[in-house]
């Protein structure tokens, strides 16, 4: 088995700082020994989730020993994993994921370590394909996990220790160098190597939904095929090498109906993609949309109901439906959708809500053409004066649209140029309060779109105010 581990290595693992996972169990310290007689320079690192007492303890001491004889970098951390399950609304096994990863992120970070080195065997990967099934998933969720991938990040504060985003978890690599090793094999290297190791009591148990496939289900599987873990692990390679395939197809199908934008897809385009209904899958899934909210959409594309003005939420986005499109962005935080109005006091720059834009003060004569780009608008800076005032959209917003002597309702604006429910939600208003009807709802400009056209540039104008969106 040591062989054959340290050909893993040199093909996971050609250079650079490693940090194991080490828990206690015979998992994680047969790979820190097999680390260890290969010959391998790393650290350990163990996180005392303070879930079984005593046992807990017993845990770290044992792989704090253990390092220390064999002279090897350890780290160690506390959780009170109970209170933080509580204050997130998450199971114990997803709150002890969620700090147990970003700590180790943190300590990537700090120490310069390459990569995280972490346990699971095929039986883990076998378990996980089931699990991944039991809950709904792609072809993603088919082909397990991987020998490399990205450190899981959550980022934030957990509990005591610094999480790192994903920006600074980008470059740390993910290495499962015990994947191709069943739990059988395992066993065998530490018994007749006499490695230490520590048996958690909750293995045992089939509360959680990995212990019932493990101890219930998997035995079933096995007496009808001895190889049932080594026929899954090779089936989902199959899965990865497809889903691969897929991703690719997938990939160029949306470049095409996204035209240049990500967050839009031309519904046309997409529907005339052969297999359009997969491509939407790993479109919505890329945003963290599950595969209900994909059924939705596929169901309104196909025609069976209403398609314009559908929301869809997923964690951090929201999709609408809308004529000819599917547009997303990304969810507004509370802070933002709460700001009620901004004062514009003189030049400078300024942010409402999402929109960033800068307002300057202009000679007239150094304004030689009154026709500006796409999101930049002129005002005569004696009309519209400081302070003035950014606001959202309100029913009963009107104005005189330049060039137009005739009152326009901003709601019948937005119909003529075909704005969909986001583009209203993030149109800004500008408002003139000097103005004796500013309380009728008369506003001086859509920002970035149009000005009412009592503000135009005149002959008459000595100097101009330019608001141009950023």
């Amino acid at each position: 088995m040591l062989s054959a581990f340290k050909s893993v290595l040199l093909r996971l693992l050609p250079e650079g700082k490693v940090l194991l996972a080490v828990s206690g169990g015979i998992d994680s310290m047969c790979m820190a020994s097999l680390f260890f007689e290969a010959g391998m320079k790393f650290s350990v690192a163990h996180c005392n989730f303070h879930l079984r007492g005593e046992e807990s303890d017993g845990d770290e001491q044992m792989v704090r020993d253990w390092c220390r004889e064999r002279n090897v970098g350890f780290h160690k951390t506390d959780f009170d994993t109970v209170s933080f399950a509580r204050e997130r609304g998450l199971s114990i096994e997803m709150a002890a994921r969620e700090l147990r990863y970003s700590w180790f992120a943190s300590l990537c970070s700090e120490f310069g370590y390459t990569h995280l080195a972490v346990a699971h065997n095929a039986n883990d990967n076998a378990e996980t394909l089931f699990l991944n099934i039991i809950r709904g998933t792609g072809i993603d969720g088919l082909a397990g996990m991987r020998p490399v991938s990205q450190i899981p990040c959550f980022g934030g504060k957990d509990g005591g220790n610094t999480g790192t985003g994903r920006e600074d978890a980008r470059s740390v690599l993910l290495v499962r160098p015990m994947l191709g090793f069943t739990r059988k094999q395992i066993e065998g290297y530490v018994f007749s190597n006499g490695v230490p190791y520590r048996n958690d009591s909750t293995n045992a148990e089939t509360e959680y939904r990995r212990n019932r496939i493990r101890h219930l289900v998997f035995p079933e599987m096995e007496r009808m095929n001895p190889s049932f873990i080594k026929t899954v692990n090779r089936e989902m390679t199959h899965f990865s090498r497809a889903a691969a395939l897929l991703k690719s197809y997938c990939a160029s199908a949306i470049e095409r109906a996204a035209d240049g934008n990500p967050y839009m897809l031309d519904i046309r385009k997409l529907m005339s993609c052969p297999h359009w209904e997969y491509v939407l899958y790993e479109y919505m899934a890329g945003f963290g949309f599950n595969s209900s909210a994909v059924a939705s959409v596929e169901h309104l594309l196909e025609g069976q109901s209403t398609l314009s003005g559908k929301m869809f939420r997923s964690q951090e986005y929201e999709l609408l439906t809308s004529a000819g499109r599917l547009i997303v962005r990304k969810r507004k935080s509370k802070a933002a959708d709460a700001v009620g109005s901004l004062e514009v006091r003189c030049d400078g720059t300024y942010q409402f809500g999402g929109t960033r834009f800068v307002t300057e003060t202009l000679p007239r004569e150094s304004v030689t053409c009154l026709k500006q780009p796409e999101g930049i608008l002129l005002f005569d800076a004696d009309v519209l004066k400081y302070p003035f005032l950014c606001r959202r959209w309100e029913a009963g917003d009107w104005f005189r649209p330049l060039g137009s002597r005739g009152r326009k309702k901003v709601s019948d604006f937005f119909s003529d140029m075909k704005y969909d429910r986001f583009s209203k939600e993030d149109a800004v208003m500008i408002v003139d309060e000097s103005l004796a009807d500013a309380s009728e709802k008369h506003i001086s400009s859509i920002l970035g779109k149009r000005i009412d056209d009592m503000y135009k540039v005149t002959d008459r104008t000595v100097s101009v105010l330019k608001i141009s969106v950023i």
